[in-house]
């Protein structure tokens, strides 16, 4: 049942936005500044951005943090799946239960913590920090925000249509192939963005893995923080939102294209 807001309720949503958007429109906006300081803006520019994209090993740190979030988003889409099929499987309530609460653990703990396990993990098991413990710590704490996506999908599928496949002679393997992942396509697309946000945005826990020679946008942003106030922090800033943005917004087309019509409730 739709119910309109009040204008007292818009005006307090409207405030509750800005407050959260004005720091990051304020960082966009000084990235155009000509000034090079973030109080006195002189004249619209792109130097910024043009000596951003002049800088090689810049360069290779955007590429690092798209291949680490794209495989990071691939492999625990392909385990998360795996997982949410695994517990949706059990019979037992408390068993499922327990399971879940195994799940959410890497989700309500805090990132420092996360990244401090992960950091005496790798050390005591001789993984060298770079890449790989990169990969590794971002497909660990992505596994169960996919399985937290598709698990309400496999609860909201009926178990007549597998058990109507079955009698037609289906497959278990056709079963899995041409019914149940086509029905919870939507969960794995939304795990699969999601992750792919996650490690994007991703700062503690990669501060902790990280080695000589291998960096991401994020911790080099925090590196660059360090040493001054630089433009070329918005410049990068603003491209990281951007990118962020652009996935958040393609995950939103794809679930409402995916949402099942008809299921208005009609006042």
């Amino acid at each position: 049942m739709d119910k309109k807001l009040s204008p007292v309720s818009r005006i307090f949503l409207l405030f509750i936005f800005l407050i959260l958007y004005a720091p990051i429109f304020f960082l966009v906006f000084y990235s155009f500044n000509s000034g090079g300081t973030m109080y006195d803006f002189k004249s619209f520019t792109l130097d910024w951005y043009k000596e951003l994209f002049q800088d090689i090993r810049l360069l290779i740190i955007v590429l690092n943090t798209i291949v680490i979030a794209l495989l990071s988003a691939l492999i625990s889409t392909i385990v998360g799946v795996l997982g949410a099929l695994a517990i949706h499987s059990v019979k037992k309530r408390k068993t499922k239960s327990t399971l879940l609460s195994f799940n959410n653990v890497l989700i309500v703990s805090p990132d420092v913590i996360i990244g401090a396990s992960f950091l005496i993990l790798f050390t005591m098991a001789g993984i060298k920090l770079g890449f790989y413990s990169v990969l590794l710590s971002h497909i660990a704490f992505s596994i169960p925000i996919v399985v937290l996506m598709v698990l309400p999908k496999l609860n909201e599928m009926s178990s007549t249509l597998i058990d109507a496949a079955l009698d037609l002679g289906a497959s278990r393997l056709d079963v899995l192939t041409k019914v149940i992942l086509p029905y919870i396509a939507p969960g794995i697309f939304a795990g699969f963005f999601m992750a792919l946000t996650f490690s994007l945005d991703d700062f503690a826990v990669t501060f902790f893995v990280t080695g000589n020679g291998f960096s991401t946008l994020s911790v080099e942003i925090y590196s660059l923080a360090r040493r001054g106030i630089s433009l070329n922090i918005n410049a990068l800033s603003t491209l990281l939102f951007l990118l962020t943005m652009l996935v958040m917004t393609a995950y939103y087309f794809i679930t409402q294209r995916n949402r099942p019509k008809g299921l208005e409730v009609r006042k």
